[in-house]
């Protein structure tokens, strides 16, 4: 029923031309058929006046029910409706008390009984108890008269029992305590009869007992004493004169018993409320008609002034319907004889738009937590001084916001939240509650609330990349600074403060503790040792970043660090060997032409890249000229054709550098051997020499038993040559083969493959026989499967002992 009244409501507002926000918009009505978002209940509690401030009313947690402490836990609160703050709770004992003291008379006037009322909220859940609060009077004002002295012009035919009307007393106090009786002093003429209005007061009227006599007695002095119901009561009095006048037959008469009138409550001062009007059909001076207040207020008498002569009714102060929406004046038209006649004007105050709606917050929660549900914000009443249509109001919020405005009862709203929001797309709201009414002009309210939205930690630490690639050079300094990874968090506070660490390495053989740390601050990264680039090319690891918030949320991202390469290797050489054991001798047969490869130079160098590449060159020679080295690959060839001038040994010094910065180098030394023909028996070094003498008998006997294999091996070989040789069909070239006594140098016959010549030959020989020296005479090579190296050498130039020989013996 509600809801279609609504409707039927906004239906009317839009056929009138009121344009509101649809989805927002919230019409007041004064009547609400029921509860919206809470259930609701009513209490009745009382207090009387003037009782100090923090005087107990009522143990509310009792009252209503309650556990101790929940009123504290509900977040109850006290909300008046004129937002003045009359009672105080205390929430730990659930005590309501009174603010301050409290005056019945200037609370609610005359008005009996005087009630205050006030709501009850509370949270968790949302819930209101509408409060009726009495405040009871307390006999604290005696009755008063306006005028002290009342003067009455009785003329002296009255006839016994006319009633005169007289000023009643004003009394603050209500009810019982108000004014229940007046009394006259004791005289023979008049008495006081008790009357009452339609209003529920009571007037005196001084009533005529015998006739008065002007000649006798031409003027009454007379006490009115007024009695309020108070223990004890209270009293005031006022001075009543009769003046005794000569006959004055008639008494003024007004046009109109009641006068009716409305005046709009922005009427400005001196705006002519209403003009009475009495005839006297005396003539002379009884026939003079004058008004003024009879038994006016002190409201009235500050609200309104009569002119005396004309009967014109002016305004005097502005009116405010809010505070006063009628007045009752009672008007007197006396004549100069004495005699008067009242009458009554009813002034009814018209509301105009002049009050624009107003909005109390009873609770308020400028924090709302991110992700949280439907979350209450605010409780607030709107209320708007002016009736009817002037008083009635839309309440609404702006579109597009993720809250909602809900009525509840007794003009209160709830604002709260649509949904879960989230502080990382929108952390700050300003809210504006606009509360309009319905009347001509229209006049509204705005209200700003901003709402923040707290941080949860609902986000991870989010690295820039997910894979960092760091570069460090070897031998670097310990604690060196090799590069950072960063993480953010598009959270708050300490949600957003990130930890960086390192996670354990995925392989257990990597030393990752001593190798890097990280600062946990920034995520600096640091080389806790010199690395060296030959026993560590590249390792990788992972870093975890951890917010503080609670629960913590982490990621982690990938690292991977490359050491690169210094030259901080030399060229080492393999051939031939530099160990200051014997050293090598190559043999070089003097018929060797132009280009003969005599060895090679072979050499490594453990760095890697350029600082790896190798250069060679001749740096010592005993004769310059006569060999040559290849810079790119270390072969020492003969420079020119050999003589019988050339000396016989020789020593090469053969310089090995890197292509590094700054380069870096070794040196190899060779000896070289001139010889006829491999027969020519071996001529040892002179540095050779001490060597040889210092051997212990140990290498003599590893020496004896080589060379024994060694010519055991070799004449095996010799025999399964000569049968092969025997069984061919060459019978003119078969000689008498032997072989030779004499001893051949054990480092030429080389079968192990490790010479220093990248090829095999295979040579066809022939011991020629005699009484004298027998020799090796080189025929010509039996060449298999091998390509000459050089198209310009010949056989006996391109020979090597790296693998094994193969002889025809002629």
């Amino acid at each position: 029923m509600r809801l279609r009244l609504t409707l039927r409501k906004e239906a009317a507002m839009e056929a009138r031309g009121f344009s509101f926000p649809r989805q927002r918009q919230v019409l007041f009505l004064f009547l609400f058929w029921g509860v919206s978002l809470a259930g609701s209940g009513f209490r009745r509690y009382s207090v009387t006046e003037e009782t100090d401030r923090g005087s107990f009313v009522v143990n509310l947690a009792k009252d209503l029910g309650l556990a101790e402490g929940e009123l504290a836990a509900r977040g109850t609160r006290v909300v008046s409706d004129d937002n003045k703050q009359y009672l105080l709770l205390d929430s730990h004992t659930g005590n309501l008390l009174t603010n301050e003291k409290l005056d019945r008379e200037k609370l609610c006037g005359p008005k009996e009984p005087c009630m205050l009322y006030f709501q009850i909220l509370m949270d968790d859940p949302f819930q209101i108890y509408r409060v009726e609060l009495r405040v009871r009077d307390i006999n604290d004002h005696s009755p008063v008269f306006q005028d002290k002295e009342t003067v009455l012009k009785i003329s002296e035919n009255t006839a016994e029992g006319t009633a005169f009307r007289l000023e009643r007393a004003q009394d603050p106090d209500g009810g019982p305590n108000g004014i229940q009786n007046y009394t006259i002093s004791p005289n023979s003429f008049f008495h006081v009869k008790i009357g009452g209005s339609d209003e529920g007061m009571i007037y005196p009227e001084l009533v005529l007992d015998k006739a008065l006599d002007r000649e006798e007695q031409g003027e009454l002095s007379l006490t009115l004493t007024a009695l309020d119901g108070g223990s004890p009561p209270r009293s005031g009095t006022s001075t009543i004169g009769i003046v005794v006048l000569d006959v004055n037959d008639n008494a003024p008469q007004f046009a109109q018993a009641l006068y009716e009138t409305q005046a709009p409550e922005s009427s400005p001062i001196g705006f002519l409320i209403v003009k009475v009007s009495a005839e006297d059909i005396d003539s002379g001076v009884n026939a003079e008609v004058s008004y003024s207040f009879f038994d006016a207020s002190e409201n009235i008498r500050t609200t309104f002034q009569i002119n005396p002569f004309s009967g014109e009714i002016f305004l005097r102060e502005l009116l405010d319907y809010e505070l006063v929406n009628s007045y009752k004046i009672n008007i007197q038209a006396m004549d100069g004889g004495g005699l008067s006649a009242i009458c009554r004007v009813l002034v009814e105050v018209l509301d105009t738009n002049d009050n624009a709606p107003e909005l109390i917050i009873s609770s308020l929660s400028n924090s709302v937590a991110e992700n949280s549900p439907e979350t209450v914000l605010a409780v607030f009443k709107i209320n708007d001084r002016d009736s009817g249509e002037n008083g009635k109001m839309v309440c609404y919020i702006q579109e597009n916001l993720p809250f909602l405005l809900k009525p509840s009862v007794e003009n209160f709203y709830i604002l709260m939240t649509e949904g879960a929001l989230d502080r990382e797309s929108r952390a700050e709201y300003n809210i504006t509650i606009t509360i309009t009414d319905l009347g001509t002009p229209r006049l509204k309210t705005e209200h700003n609330i901003t709402v923040l939205v707290s941080d949860v930690n609902d986000n991870a630490p989010a690295f820039i990349q997910t894979s960092y690639t760091l570069f460090v050079r070897e031998n670097n300094s310990p604690a060196l600074h090799i590069g950072s990874v960063s993480a953010t968090d598009r959270d708050s506070g300490t949600n957003a403060q990130v930890t960086y660490s390192l996670l354990p390495p995925q392989d257990p053989h990597l030393p990752l503790p001593s190798l890097v740390s990280i600062n946990a601050d920034n995520g600096h990264l640091f080389a806790l040792r010199s690395l060296d680039y030959e026993a560590l090319q590249a390792f990788e690891f992972r870093v975890g970043a951890t917010d503080r918030g609670s629960p913590a949320l982490s990621s982690e991202a990938l690292v991977r660090v490359l050491v690169l390469d210094a030259n901080d290797n030399s060229p080492f050489v393999l051939y031939p060997l530099q160990n200051g054991s014997a050293p090598c001798t190559e043999l070089v047969p003097r018929a060797a032409e132009p280009g003969y490869l005599v060895t090679k130079v072979v050499a490594v160098d453990g760095d890697s890249g350029q600082n790896a590449w190798l250069s060679y060159q001749l740096l010592k020679a005993t004769e310059l000229g006569l060999f040559g080295v290849w810079a790119h690959n270390g072969e020492v060839h003969t420079a020119r054709l050999l003589s019988e001038r050339d000396a016989v040994k020789h020593r090469l010094v053969v310089l090995v550098k890197d292509n590094g910065e700054p380069p870096r180098s070794a040196t190899a030394t060779l000896h070289v051997l001139l010889v006829d023909g491999f027969s020519q028996p071996y001529l040892p070094l002179p540095e050779a020499a001490p060597a040889q003498a210092q051997a212990d008998s140990l290498t003599v006997y590893l020496v004896v038993a080589l060379a024994s294999v060694s010519s055991l091996f070799l004449l095996s070989v010799l025999l399964f040559v000569a049968v092969r040789l025997c069984r061919r069909s060459r019978a003119a070239s078969v000689g008498r083969c032997s072989v030779p006594e004499g001893t051949f140098p054990g480092h030429l016959v080389d079968v192990s493959g490790a010479g220093t010549l990248s090829q095999s030959y295979q040579y066809e020989v022939c011991l020629t026989g005699g009484p004298g020296t027998s020799e090796f005479k080189f025929l010509k090579p039996i060449i298999s499967d091998i390509q000459t190296q050089s198209p310009g050498r010949k056989g006996e130039q391109n020979s090597t002992f790296r693998n094994s020989f193969g002889f025809n013996i002629q």
